[in-house]
């Protein structure tokens, strides 16, 4: 089972922005599709953002967050970085980071194997 570390949660005011990170301990993350997935109190798990491989530079989001999330990676340092500005209240959540060797759609939280711990986002005035 693959170790999938995520950081980078916080409370912050709506408008203001935050950088969650998602490290592989033991495994290179350059080879595997990568999801960001949050989940609400009383609502099901939801697929943000995600990217399958690192050589084609794709990028997919959900429409609630288009505009607002930006996924990346950092191969050097074996992370795959959620970039969000402008948060809104609704965007309250725990935020998950999954690892799978690929799978198209990528957005679809059941296609993937090895998830982390969590790391929760929270915003309000």
């Amino acid at each position: 089972q693959l170790q999938i570390v995520e950081s980078g949660g916080g409370l912050v005011q709506p408008g203001g922005s935050l950088r969650l990170s998602c490290t592989g301990s033991g495994f290179t993350l350059y080879y595997y599709t990568i999801g960001w997935f949050r989940k609400a109190p009383g609502k099901e798990r939801e697929g943000v953002s995600c990217s399958l491989t690192s050589s084609d530079d794709s990028a997919y989001y959900a429409n609630s967050v288009k505009g607002r999330f930006t996924i990346s990676r950092d191969n050097a340092e074996n992370t795959v970085y959620l970039q969000i500005d402008n948060l809104q209240p609704e965007d309250t959540a725990v935020y998950y980071c999954a690892a799978v060797g690929y799978y198209d759609p990528c957005l679809d939280p059941r296609g993937y194997d090895d998830w982390g711990q969590g790391t929760l986002v929270g915003v309000s005035s």
